[in-house]
Parts: structure tokens; C-alpha cells; sequence
């Protein structure tokens, strides 16, 4: 297959965690990639690394509706086509739940958990309709159990609701849509590293296995979780 024939995915949150590995695991299965974050420094390593015949790094805060309207212009300036997004960019809140943690991190969490996804949506979603491509959802577990007191999850819940609410609108356009819904996964997003959860690449090869099932095989969800350890009860 000729570069120009091999598809190309658009990762958000790509420059460290589920969204670097994504983007080195993808690489490695023949796609061409083109990687959006917020740091200019670790997007140029991450496609210094991954070399440039397959990687393009755009700037970009998920945040902003006219960032993300760039970001797929310079993406198709570049490469001529969007054949997959992975909508991965997300952020965590403070402690304290609905009583006492921080406004201002509500809002953060609204504005990247939900609007970003929104608003990646909105800016592709035309690339890839003449793709017939595939859109791929970082939501999460906290999406499908109540956490006490947790926007976090409340703005990944909405996430689930975004997934479903797509795939009902584009039915018969050929777009296949995947919520993916990974458990505790050990990256940047904590402090402190979490040696029981799952590792980067783990969720990543299920962003992997959705992309490249046979165009007939619509992955909906992918729910992936750390196997309990022999402590747990």
C-alpha cells in the first residue's frame, strides 16, 4: 500500500497517555497520523520520533471551536483526507464533589469532557462522511457507574450520550462510531502512578481493534477494565 492509500487518523489528547500510544500503535499497523494537543514541544518529539513521513502535529485547545475548525483544515491541507478521529483530550477534576470541590473545575471539565468532543465532532464529521470512516469516543467507566459526587464522571456519561446520539444521526452514511470506556489507566492524568490499572497501550489496542475490523463490523463499545488482582474482593 502507497502512503497516499494508507488511512489516516486524527487523534485528540495525543501527546501523551492513551493518545501517544494510540498514535505509536497505529503507526505500526500502517496508518498515517495526524496528532493534535495543546504542547507544541511534545507533539514535535512525538513526530520526530514516529518520523514525519507518517505523523503531523497540530497545535490545537480543544476548548476552541475556531482551534479545532484550523486544526482539520491544516490536517487536510496536509494529508488530503480524514479517514478515522479518535476524540480522546480529556481532563480530571478536584476533590470535593457537588459540596465543595472548585467551580472552576466543573467548567473545565464541561468545556474539554464534552464541548471538545462536540466540537471535534462538529469541525470532521464532513471529512469523514466522504470517507466512510470511523469515529472512536474516550469515555470511560465512570460513564456507566455512579462515582459520589463526581462531575468528571457526569461529563463522561454525557460523552456516552454523545456516542449513541451520533451513531443515530449518521445511520447509513457508512461512519461507524466506538465508545470506548477503559477503566483506571496508569498515565500524566493522575499524580501518582497506578500500578494496578490498566497501561496506555492496553486501551490503545482496543482503539486498534475497532479500526481495523472489516467495514461490515460496527464496533459500538469497547468496555476495558484492569483484571481484579487476588486482594480484591
Amino acid at each position: 500500500m502507497t502512503d497516499q492509500n494508507k488511512r489516516v487518523l486524527l487523534i485528540t489528547g495525543a501527546s501523551s497517555g492513551i493518545g501517544e500510544a494510540t498514535a505509536r500503535l497505529a503507526v505500526e499497523q500502517g496508518f498515517r497520523v495526524a496528532l493534535a494537543a495543546r504542547s507544541q514541544d511534545k507533539l514535535k518529539n512525538l513526530v520526530d520520533d514516529l518520523g514525519a513521513d507518517h505523523a503531523f502535529g497540530v497545535r490545537c485547545d480543544v476548548t476552541s471551536f475556531d482551534d479545532q475548525q484550523g486544526m482539520i483544515k491544516k490536517v487536510i491541507d496536509h494529508y488530503g483526507r480524514i479517514d478515522a478521529l479518535f476524540a480522546n483530550a480529556g481532563t480530571g477534576g478536584e476533590p470535593g464533589g457537588f459540596s465543595g470541590a472548585p467551580v472552576e473545575s466543573w467548567k473545565t471539565m464541561v468545556d474539554v469532557n464534552i464541548l471538545g468532543v462536540a466540537y471535534s465532532l462538529r469541525a470532521s464529521l464532513a471529512d469523514i462522511k466522504k470517507a466512510r470512516g470511523h469515529v472512536v469516543l474516550t469515555g470511560s467507566v465512570a460513564g456507566r457507574r455512579t462515582l459520589a459526587g463526581s462531575m468528571y464522571s457526569a461529563t463522561k456519561w454525557a460523552v456516552s450520550a454523545i456516542g449513541y446520539g451520533l451513531r443515530e444521526e449518521i445511520k447509513g452514511s457508512g461512519v461507524r462510531v466506538t465508545l470506548l470506556e477503559p477503566g483506571m489507566v496508569d498515565t500524566p492524568f493522575f499524580d501518582d502512578p497506578k500500578p494496578d490499572a490498566l497501561k496506555p497501550e492496553d486501551t490503545a489496542r482496543a482503539v486498534l481493534y475497532a479500526l481495523t475490523q472489516p467495514a461490515h463490523v460496527d464496533v459500538h463499545e469497547l468496555m476495558i477494565l484492569p483484571t481484579p488482582s487476588e486482594n480484591d474482593e
